[in-house]
């Protein structure tokens, strides 16, 4: 059974940085990809960052670039995103998503399979 458990969510000033942490469990291999997705109140979801575990291959939305970072750690199952010069625009519902895959996939909420339950990260000007 799929798992994924983000943490690291919460408030900051604007300017400010957070971590996001997305601890994953019960994949049967190595091929993954994982991503951040976030969603504002009235707003649809949108993808902000992925990366091909294999080889850390990224990719990101143009609204983060230069500011937001996402990585893996393979041997902890486990991918991070860490944003630098927060904005009040970023506040959001930060969701963690994955899927098996051979390259970087889109950020299209559709290429992934797996969701996790989602964490608040809201900035405040």
């Amino acid at each position: 059974q799929v798992q994924l458990v983000e943490s690291g969510g919460g408030s900051v000033q604007a300017g400010g940085s957070l971590k996001l942490s997305c601890a994953a469990s019960g994949f049967t291999t190595v091929w993954m990809c994982m991503a951040w997705f976030r969603q504002a109140p009235g707003k649809e979801r949108e993808g902000v960052a992925g990366v091909y575990t294999v080889n850390g291959d990224a990719n990101y939305h143009d609204s983060v670039k230069g500011r937001f970072t996402i990585s893996r750690d393979n041997a902890k199952n486990t991918a991070y995103l860490q944003m630098n010069t927060l904005k009040p625009e970023d506040t959001a519902i930060y969701y963690c998503a994955a899927t098996q895959c051979y390259g970087t996939r889109p950020l299209w909420a559709g290429e992934y399979d797996y969701w996790g339950q989602g964490t608040q990260v809201t900035v405040s000007s």
